[in-house]
């Protein structure tokens, strides 16, 4: 399934419980995102692929299984809170932001947070081991928001510049230090990289 990392707004959670092993997530769509969807369909829910299981009125449900908590910061998740929804991209929309697939790497931690007079400058702290598919001027989603990173650094930190669309529109604009976001990498980056590693594996050129 295809997202574009074009979030089309905040919705609420209204219900996240356990149940036999899973947790159960509601959010509360509106009649505009509610057309056409059909329980099998996938949504994106703070950059996380998850299925609907059950419509109920306005009311969409999901499954979330403990992998997925496990990676994600679904598992913070209480009723009341904002989430970042998108609906899967359909054949000939315009993709607005970059191809992503909903599959989260694991999360980042916000550590720095600049206000400037018409964006934000954000600094997030991740595992330094992924730091290696990270590019300036790269794509990357964060909480299934796509960005351009600014700033990137061996040690785990990265930079994104956030402008007021995008704090309007999503969780990004009420995050604070020590908050943390989903991470989606850009997947023909991490094929390039992963392609080139293996190879100079092969020829004896890299160990490890």
């Amino acid at each position: 399934m295809v997202f574009t990392g074009i979030v089309k707004g905040l919705f609420k959670v209204a219900a996240f419980s356990h149940s036999r092993g899973l947790k159960k997530l509601a959010i509360t769509f509106t009649d505009e995102m509610l057309e056409g969807l059909k329980i099998g369909a996938s949504i994106a829910i703070n950059g996380v692929c998850l299925t609907v299981v059950k419509i109920e009125n306005l009311l969409v449900w999901f499954d979330v299984i403990p992998e997925t908590l496990s990676r994600t910061n679904l598992k913070y998740l209480i009723a009341g809170q904002q989430v970042n929804v998108e609906r899967s991209a359909k054949f000939g929309d315009e993709i607005g932001g970059h191809v992503l697939s909903g599959h989260i790497i694991g999360t980042a931690e916000i550590v720095k947070g600049q206000p400037l007079e018409k964006n934000r400058i954000v600094t997030f702290e991740t595992n330094p081991g992924w730091m290696k598919y990270f590019f300036q001027k790269g794509y990357i989603a964060l909480d299934g928001v796509s960005l351009t990173l600014v700033d990137v650094h061996p040690s785990g930190l990265f930079t994104v510049h956030l402008i007021p669309e995008t704090l309007r529109q999503t969780t990004l604009g009420f995050k604070n230090e020590g908050d943390l976001v989903n991470v989606e990498l850009e997947s023909q980056t991490q094929t390039i990289v992963d392609t080139m590693e293996r190879i100079m594996k092969e020829k004896g050129l890299m160990h490890g």
